[in-house]
């Protein structure tokens, strides 16, 4: 199998994904693989191994919604990308901005569990360079070298048996079990918690009000020590966007929603 962080919990679909949506070959787009070569399997199977994040790219879309750059290229480690800035360079910035991308982040946290694909992505650990900024405003995830996928359609018994390691492509002629039980115990909390302790006080602590930051403190506090399911994380998320939502200023320095922001507040 491969030690890969993004394929810890594979299910058939995920891996029919991959193959059908792999550029790099003559005939993208069939489930089948007959249209990959053995060169086309090595060099697919080389690039999963060293840099999932090209591939990630592929599968999920940024022209489809998903929080991630566009695919313009790879070759191995590396890869063609727009040039960014790093969520933690923002650290510093004024309550307007911070108050934009912490908002930004909760919505890409909520999008992560809940899709109309039916995928889960979850992180492992997260720092200020997981996620980048584009020059338009818009915060996408960088970084995808600490992110796992759990497919919600695959029955959760799959998730808890144990089983030998596999090549993936063996997988992909009859259901592949995954290889880890603990996938099965893997939930949207885990996001949200890791948010609240490792970017969260960073970007938004000291930047607004007494009363507001006092609200946010409570909250960012509560998070990181008391959330014990998913209902409370989904409660964290939509209370502090509902605190952080007036601070969001509608001007040019917002150009992924500026200049609609300006007529859906006078239609709201």
């Amino acid at each position: 199998g491969l030690p890969v962080q993004f394929l810890r919990c594979p299910s058939q679909r995920l891996l029919d994904r991959i193959v059908r949506r792999y550029c790099e070959v003559f005939d993208a787009g069939s489930v089948y693989m007959t249209h990959l070569t053995d060169k086309d399997r090595l060099r697919l199977l080389y690039t999963l191994s060293v840099n999932i994040y090209p591939i990630v790219l592929q599968i999920f879309p940024r022209a489809e919604g998903w929080p991630f750059s566009k695919y313009l290229g790879s070759c191995g480690r590396l890869f063609v990308s727009t040039s960014t800035d790093a969520l933690a360079s923002f650290n510093i910035s004024g309550s307007d901005m911070a108050a934009d991308l912490a908002y930004q982040l909760l919505q890409i946290i909520q999008n992560l569990s809940t899709n109309d694909l039916n995928y889960f992505f979850y992180f492992t650990s997260i720092d200020g360079a997981t996620f980048g900024i584009f020059h338009d405003g818009r915060l996408f995830i960088r970084d995808t070298s600490k992110m796992g996928i759990i497919d919600k359609q695959q029955e959760k018994s799959m998730y808890e048996k144990k089983t030998e390691e596999t090549d993936i492509f063996s997988c992909l002629s009859s259901d592949c079990p995954p290889t880890l039980s603990s996938c099965a115990n893997i939930t949207e909390k885990q996001n949200v918690i890791l948010i609240c302790k490792d970017l969260l006080p960073y970007l938004i602590a000291g930047k607004f009000p007494d009363s507001t930051q006092e609200s946010i403190d409570k909250l960012l506090k509560d998070c990181s020590k008391n959330i014990t399911n998913d209902l409370e994380a989904r409660t964290f998320i939509n209370e502090l966007m509902e605190i952080l939502r007036p601070w969001r200023t509608c001007d040019s320095r917002f150009a992924y929603r500026y200049p609609d922001c300006k007529y859906n507040r006078l239609i709201a």
